[in-house]
């Protein structure tokens, strides 16, 4: 059963030398192209609109009327998250303190979402 196994040539200098190469090539592009700016502002929408865009810099709580009911949103000192949500998974509540450029955080059911701005932004559009 384990005799085909012996058939395989055991690995050369060149092909440790290659997997050697790409894991350092993963290890380049992930610190070069994940980006770890930190969030200037976060937009808080409610279905197709636009409720407002607040400075991260304050200590704030918000209520945000959704479909379902009033979500709650704290902003503490450069972070931001979903402190209390009507809807029954949670999912949004147990996404935590965001405080990235470029993350976010969505309640579907309860049709509101917040995201996260950096000063430059990372791409051109984003489609969820």
């Amino acid at each position: 059963m384990f005799a085909r196994f012996n058939n395989f040539p055991k690995p050369l200098i060149g092909d440790w030398c290659v997997i050697l190469l790409s894991l350092v090539l993963i290890i380049l592009s992930f610190f070069t192209l994940w980006s770890h700016q930190p969030a200037a502002t976060l937009r808080i929408r409610a279905g197709n609109a636009v409720l407002g865009e607040y400075s991260l810099m304050q200590t704030k709580t918000l209520k945000v009327a959704g479909r379902l009911g009033n979500a709650v949103i704290e902003i503490q000192q450069g972070k931001v998250r979903f402190k209390h949500s009507p809807c029954h998974n949670q999912y949004c509540v147990h996404q935590g303190w965001l405080s990235h450029a470029n993350q976010a955080a969505i309640c579907i059911p309860n049709q509101i979402s917040i995201e996260l701005i950096g000063a430059k932004a990372a791409f051109d559009s984003l489609n969820y």
